[in-house]
């Protein structure tokens, strides 16, 4: 069985999404990410994908908020050393393959996960999904690959390249999904609201909350 890793953070104002709250504040940029997570986590119910959440900080009483599942708090100083903490640790539990996606896509389609999942069942060693900001919202390993995460220009727009030249330099076959997006900026929920207006997609709590403060997330 295929394995999901959920990268998360607990909903806390200030704490999450600190892009979007310069344009919708912190209070609402908190009740949409909470949405975001609460969306994705009844998408995830109806997946055959076996479920953990890695959430942050540590100390955070995710299991509150997201019922159901496995749990995991995270570990390390960055995004790469929290991946690589919880890819070893799921992989030292129950093997792989495993996918990794963050609760700032509860969008992503189905397609994507099963995609990913067949090429790495299929041969390929990495599945990436690129995203638009230049780094990727899916990573799936078919075993463990730890110096896959070490010195990545964290935030930047060279992720996605710097990871696939080290991919390579480990000689680990990529496999690339279609482009997609992380839900970052104020210009990503309105790529969202058209998703969601073509019932590409069904989020309730986010479509909720997009639609009563539609003039924010327009700035």
């Amino acid at each position: 069985m295929t394995r999901l890793i959920v990268m998360a953070k607990y909903p806390e104002p200030g704490a999450v999404k600190t892009r979007l709250a310069r344009v919708l504040g912190a209070d609402n940029a908190c009740a949409l990410y909470r949405a975001f997570v609460l969306d994705l986590a009844g998408r995830l119910d109806n997946l055959p994908y076996a479920v953990t959440w890695a959430y942050w900080p540590p100390t955070a009483p995710f299991q509150g908020l997201v019922r159901g599942g496995r749990y995991r708090p995270q570990e390390g100083g960055n995004l790469g050393e929290r991946m690589a903490k919880a890819l070893a640790e799921e992989f030292a539990e129950h093997g792989g393959p495993i996918l990794v996606i963050g609760a700032d896509a509860p969008h992503l389609p189905a397609a994507r996960l099963a995609e990913a999942a067949a090429a790495l069942a299929g041969g390929a060693d990495v599945v990436l999904g690129p995203s638009a900001d230049g780094g990727y919202y899916l990573i799936g390993l078919r075993g463990p690959a730890p110096g896959l995460f070490s010195d990545i220009p964290w935030s930047t727009a060279r992720v996605l390249g710097t990871t696939r030249e080290r991919a390579a330099a480990l000689g680990l076959g990529v496999h690339l999904l279609p482009p997609g997006f992380d839900l970052d900026e104020p210009a990503d929920l309105a790529r969202l609201e058209g998703l969601l207006a073509r019932g590409e997609v069904d989020l309730p709590r986010t479509a909720t909350l997009l639609a009563a403060r539609r003039f924010a997330c327009r700035s």
